[in-house]
C-alpha cells in the first residue's frame, strides 16, 4: 500500500464521521451506497454482471463469489490461489476466470465447476469470449491460449514475454492483446499471427476497440497508441504513464485512461482534451457513463465522477482500493470492491455509455468482445 494512502486513511476516516460519505454538485442529490457486503478478503478482480443481475468477482483468498442484487451471497466457489482475473460470462451463463494457481476455470451458473484448464504460469489475464464460444486468455507462461467451450485446447500462440494483458475481440473476430515482450499482437481466429506492433516497453494494459476497428492501448514506454485494424500507427501521444490502467471509449469517441496520478481525456484524433489530478496512482481502468460522465477510482479509494469537460461531479469513499475496475448495472448501480474486504453497491443510477468499449472488458458481462449485445 502506498505510504501516502496510509497517511491519508486516518484523516479520511475522521472526515467520513463529520460529513456525508459522498457529495454531489450541479443540483445532483448526494450519492449513497445501496449496500456493502463483507467478502472476507481484498479483491483486485473487476466484477461481471450477469443477465440475471448476479454480480461475480474473485478475491485474494482464492474464493470466487456470486452476490445477489441485494448484496447477499448466492454461492462461493473455492479456487487454489489469488484471483486477479476479471470473470467473463457467456450467453448461456457459464462464468470463466483465471487464477494464480495457473488455471482457467469454467463454473456453472449454480456455482459447480464445469472444467478447469492448467497452464504453466499465473493466469491474471481476463478471458475474452469469441462468437463461436471459444475462450481466449494469456498466461505468465508466455503463451496465449484459445480453448473450446468444453475446455479442450483449440490452439496456443507463444510470445516472447509474460502475458497479463487481457485480450479484445474485434468485429472481424481477430484477437488483440499485449505482452511483456513489448508487442501488441493481432491473431486470426485460427491462431495465425496477422501482425504485431512493437513499442518501447512491456504492454501490461489491455486494448480497447473502436467502432471503426481502431485499437487503443498503452505501453510502459509512456505512450498511448492508436492503430488501425491492419496494425498501422494512427497516432501516439506521450503521457508518461506506466500504470496498468487500460483505455476506455466514452461519448464522441473520447478515450479515457488513468495516467500515473491522474485521469486523461484524449480526442479521437490523438490530441489531449484534458487531464485531472487524482489523490493517488490510478491502476484501474475508468468507466464511461451514458450522461457523458466518467468515473475512476485511484488507489486511495475515492470513486470520482467527472463530466465530459473534466469538472468534478461527485465522489464516494470506498476504502483503500486496488487494481479492479468498477462495473455498472443496467439500473446504473455502480459496483466496486475494495481492500477493506468489502464490496460496495453505489446508488448512482446512470447506466453504462453505449459506445464500443465504455469500460474494462467492454460490457457488463466482461466478454472482451465488441460484438457482444447486452
Amino acid at each position: 500500500m502506498p505510504d501516502r494512502c496510509t497517511q491519508l486513511v486516518p484523516l479520511l476516516l475522521l472526515t467520513l464521521m463529520l460529513v456525508p460519505a459522498a457529495s454531489g454538485s450541479s443540483g445532483q442529490n448526494d450519492i449513497t451506497n445501496d449496500w456493502s457486503s463483507t467478502i472476507g478478503a481484498w479483491s483486485d478482480s473487476s466484477p461481471a454482471i450477469g443477465k440475471n443481475g448476479l454480480i461475480y468477482f474473485g478475491a485474494a483468498d482464492g474464493r470466487f463469489c456470486a452476490l445477489n442484487p441485494d448484496g447477499s451471497f448466492k454461492w462461493v466457489f473455492q479456487a487454489g490461489l489469488e484471483i486477479r482475473s476479471a470473470p467473463a460470462i457467456s450467453d448461456e451463463g457459464t462464468i470463466y476466470f483465471g487464477c494464480r494457481d495457473r488455471k482457467l476455470y469454467a463454473v456453472n451458473p449454480d456455482g459447480r465447476e464445469k472444467w478447469e484448464f492448467k497452464t504453466g504460469g499465473w493466469v491474471d489475464s481476463s478471458p475474452a469470449l469469441a462468437t463461436d464460444g471459444s475462450v481466449c486468455f494469456g498466461s505468465w507462461d508466455k503463451h496465449f491460449y484459445v480453448l473450446n467451450p468444453d475446455g479442450t485446447q483449440k490452439w496456443r500462440f507463444r510470445t516472447g514475454g509474460e502475458i497479463v494483458s487481457s485480450p479484445a475481440i474485434g468485429l472481424d473476430d481477430r484477437i488483440y492483446f499485449g505482452s511483456h515482450d513489448r508487442r501488441l499482437y493481432s491473431l486470426a481466429p485460427d491462431g495465425r499471427k496477422v501482425w504485431e506492433f512493437a513499442t518501447g516497453g512491456p504492454i501490461v494494459s489491455s486494448p480497447a476497440l473502436g467502432p471503426d476497428g481502431a485499437v487503443y492501448f498503452t505501453s510502459v514506454d509512456g505512450f498511448c497508441y492508436a492503430l488501425d485494424s491492419n496494425g498501422n500507427l494512427r497516432w501516439r501521444i506521450r503521457t508518461g504513464g506506466v500504470t496498468e490502467s487500460s483505455p476506455v471509449i466514452g461519448l464522441n469517441g473520447t478515450i479515457y485512461v488513468g495516467v500515473n496520478k491522474g485521469l486523461w481525456a484524449i480526442n479521437a484524433d490523438g490530441r489531449k482534451k484534458w487531464d485531472q489530478p487524482c489523490d493517488e496512482v490510478v491502476e484501474a481502468s475508468p468507466m464511461a457513463l451514458a450522461d457523458g460522465s466518467i468515473c475512476v477510482v485511484p488507489r486511495c479509494g475515492s470513486l470520482n465522477v467527472r463530466d465530459e469537460a473534466g469538472r468534478y461531479q461527485w465522489h464516494y469513499w470506498v476504502g483503500i482500493y486496488g487494481y479492479a475496475a468498477p462495473a455498472v448495472g443496467r439500473d446504473g448501480t455502480i459496483y466496486v470492491p475494495c481492500h477493506y474486504h468489502e464490496f460496495h453497491a453505489i446508488h448512482a443510477r446512470v447506466p453504462l455509455a453505449k459506445t464500443s468499449w465504455p469500460k474494462f472488458r467492454a460490457n457488463a458481462r466482461n466478454t472482451g468482445n465488441v460484438k457482444t449485445v447486452e
